[in-house]
């Protein structure tokens, strides 16, 4: 029962309209199962074949996310069920998931994944690049992909202003990003933003989905 205590405990602070993504990666099925029966339908994974060995065990109207680095070559084992791919940080990973998902006959969700980190070890597109991407209009190129905001991960530091800087950047690039004349603001609306050592400093930075997992698990 920990896990539904640990749940109930985070969903009480969370605020409205901010989703949490229970991080199930290393996670056995039976713990998901647990998490599932608490009331708990979004799932983060980051591993390939780990989520495309959960995923045919476990109940059907889960939402599982993909939050880890993605190789193109994997896309096609992910793309028949997955509900949203967080991760996506180049050009040509965005154009493999909408290959795949026209294969589907799916339109899969996504979000573009930016470096914010002070890290070299974190992946996404650098803020200048996410604006040149857009400037060409993406979201009407590729019609197999819904692109619904952005994802990045601050720095793993004791350092909460640092951490607060970082999320406060990628907040200004959302929200320049989202008024762009041809963004539908009702479709790019997600902003990815904080783990369990940081979330809440996210949430007050504008955060409106959290990928938490040893919060829940431990």
């Amino acid at each position: 029962m920990i896990i539904q205590e640990n749940l109930s405990k985070l969903q009480a602070s969370l605020p409205d309209g901010v989703k949490l993504v229970a991080v199930s990666k290393f996670q056995q099925e039976a713990a998901i199962k647990e998490a599932y029966d608490a009331g708990q339908r979004l799932f983060g994974e980051n591993r390939v074949r780990e989520l495309t060995g959960k995923q045919p065990n476990l109940p059907g109207d889960i939402e599982w996310h993909f939050i880890g680095t993605l190789q193109t070559n994997k896309v096609k084992y992910i793309a028949p069920f997955v509900s949203m791919i967080q991760s996506v940080d180049s050009l040509k990973l965005l154009q493999e998931i909408n290959r795949q998902a026209e294969k589907c006959n799916r339109i899969i969700r996504i979000l573009i994944e930016i470096h914010i980190a002070k890290e070299a070890s974190k992946h996404g597109f650098p803020p200048g690049e996410c604006r040149a991407l857009f400037s060409h209009n993406i979201t009407a190129q590729y019609k197999n992909v819904q692109i619904c905001g952005l994802m990045g991960m601050a720095t793993f530091s004791d350092n909460r202003e640092q951490v607060r800087h970082e999320f406060r950047n990628l907040r200004i690039l959302f929200d320049e990003i989202r008024s762009l004349p041809e963004i539908d603001e009702s479709l790019f609306c997600e902003l990815s933003m904080g783990m369990s050592d940081d979330y809440q400093i996210a949430i007050e930075e504008g955060s409106t989905m959290v990928r938490i997992g040893s919060a829940i698990f431990h």
